[in-house]
């Protein structure tokens, strides 16, 4: 580390790291609706995906970190920079195709502050609240404003890890008093597998699986764990890397599962897991818990708390993964006029190319009868999408530390080769299996037609995948000397 350079504390990676994570209380639905089975889902996310992503990214992160440019850096350094652009289009893409999951979970919210939780299940308000957020958003973002750091610095303490702790304590005393505690009795599928072999129906640990359908739920939940990757760069800014840096990331993740964890067991507590909406189900357990305390009059002020966080979340990602997609442009990977940036230094037509494909993904909204089932269509597109990425960052890992063994790295995983091929190999299997789930219909859900759900989330992958692809095939030299050109007239200005 070069003088100067102000060194970080453990704990506080620790926390840039959950910030990341944590954006908001959304995925807790997801997780109570699979009753006690969701402790499997949980330590399968914490073992196979959020541990290898966080030791396997920060020792690429430390590598290159005087260079910067994240996965599109260390992707590009292995494979190439085809590769490396297609590492960070689908970095920026995810989150494109995530912000109407996050926005449909506050429309969910929201509609609870006026009390009216119908509005939760209706479609065309759910579709409506996320273009309305969202362009806001995008507005506010490209003013410049220091609303956006304002909101997104009070947004995870008090949208998302207060009323975290608020509904976790009310579900204590909930149990304490001696009330119902729904996640203690077998989920419907389970109950009904169970009754047809002549057996008592009983929770179970594990989940009951009769498909791939039946678990792909675990799909939606690996990416809850997403964006470790985003603050792991920072590991050599540690007065002790290759010491502190996995003691940052234990916390790290003890924090996250405690939360997950105990904020989904909180709403399953009180919640039958057939009732439990995917978009409202944080306020319906809210709800209940509020009432049968006497303390109803506080739901509509959680539940703006709570949408705070939701919205504060997506503005605190939605200039940053389309930065990385400016350094792509600057380098002549994309056409240049996406390298272009208004006074305030924002990339205004990625921006504006971002908010086009967010509309036209909240119009599935429109059109689908269930608003859980295009939340959980959207979360399927969005993860396929993701653990692409995920797998060109483990492979280059493997590769880096064959081709390259004398990088320089602040931090090394242990075990010389064999222990980046053990990490970055069970992050593999992780994924790969997270990902081929993510296709099938879930179960627990009225998908309605299986095949058109299944064509959706297909057809997201190959349009979003193949893109990258399509744009590299007409690459051209001068777009690199126009991009310079115009980012110079920029900084002029």
């Amino acid at each position: 580390m070069e003088k100067g350079t102000k060194k970080i504390t453990v704990f506080t990676l620790s926390m840039m790291t959950v910030a990341a994570v944590v954006t908001s209380l959304r995925g807790l639905p997801m997780m109570a609706k699979e009753g006690l089975s969701m402790l499997a889902y949980i330590l399968f996310a914490v073992i196979m995906f959020l541990l290898p992503a966080s030791l396997v990214a920060a020792e690429l992160g430390g590598a290159f970190s005087k260079k910067g440019g994240g996965v599109y850096t260390w992707v590009k350094e292995a494979f190439g920079s085809r590769w490396g652009f297609t590492a960070i289009w689908l970095q920026w893409i995810q989150n494109v195709v995530w912000y109407p999951t996050t926005l449909a979970f506050a429309a969910g919210v929201l509609a609870y502050v006026v009390m009216a939780p119908g509005l939760a299940n209706k479609g065309l308000y759910t579709g409506i609240v996320i273009l309305i957020c969202y362009w806001l958003a995008t507005l506010i973002a490209l003013i410049g404003t220091s609303v956006v750091s304002k909101v997104t610095q009070y947004g995870v303490l008090v949208g998302t890890i207060l009323p975290g702790i608020i509904i976790i304590v009310l579900a204590i005393i909930w149990i304490s008093q001696g009330n119902p505690i729904c996640f203690m009795e077998a989920s419907p599928a389970v109950a009904t597998a169970e009754k047809a072999l002549g057996e008592h129906p009983h929770p179970s640990f594990f989940p009951h699986i009769t498909g791939l359908g039946s678990i792909a739920f675990l799909a939606g939940i690996i990416l809850l764990f997403a964006g470790v990757e985003v603050h792991a760069v920072h590991a050599n800014e540690l007065e002790n890397p290759a010491k502190q840096f996995p003691v940052s990331m234990f916390i790290a993740m003890g924090i996250i599962f405690a939360i997950f964890l105990l904020g989904s067991l909180a709403i399953a507590t009180v919640l039958p897991a057939n009732k439990i909406s995917l978009t409202a189900g944080v306020m319906q357990a809210f709800k209940d818990l509020l009432d049968k305390f006497h303390l109803g009059f506080l739901t509509p002020i959680i539940a703006l708390l709570t949408a705070f966080g939701a919205i504060g979340g997506v503005m605190s990602w939605i200039s940053g993964p389309s930065r990385g997609l400016l350094e792509t442009a600057k380098q002549g990977e994309i056409p240049p006029f996406m390298a272009k940036t208004n006074k305030s230094g924002m990339q205004i037509n990625i921006l504006l190319i971002q908010g086009v494909i967010v509309s036209i993904l909240a119009c599935l909204y429109f059109i689908m009868d269930n608003v859980s089932v295009a939340f959980f269509l959207l979360s399927a597109m969005t993860i396929t999408v993701y653990l692409v990425m995920y797998i060109l960052m483990y492979a280059a890992a493997i590769k880096l530390r064959i081709a390259r063994p004398d990088l320089p790295r602040s931090y090394k995983i242990p075990g010389g080769i064999f222990g980046v091929c053990v990490v970055a190999g069970i992050g593999l299997i992780g994924v790969c299996f997270s990902l081929v789930v993510g296709f099938f219909p879930p179960s627990n859900l009225p998908v309605g037609n299986p095949t058109l759900y299944v064509g959706l989330v297909s057809g997201g992958l190959i349009i979003f995948v193949g893109l990258p692809f399509l744009i590299n095939s007409f690459k051209k030299p001068q777009w690199r000397q126009v991009s310079n050109e115009s980012g110079t007239a920029a900084n002029a200005q």
